[in-house]
């Protein structure tokens, strides 16, 4: 795991969009979730 990756660990973002190569855009980090490479759960 990454430094960022720790740094986000348990904390709770707002998606600012999703791309077209359906990366996941972070609102409060100015960084993208990678689906099936990256772990992350929604919560509603």
């Amino acid at each position: 795991m990454d430094w960022q990756a720790r740094q986000l660990n348990g904390k709770i973002f707002t998606v600012r969009y999703v791309d077209s190569q359906h990366q996941i855009h972070l609102e409060e980090t100015g960084i993208a979730l990678i689906p099936g490479v990256d772990q992350y759960e929604v919560v509603k």
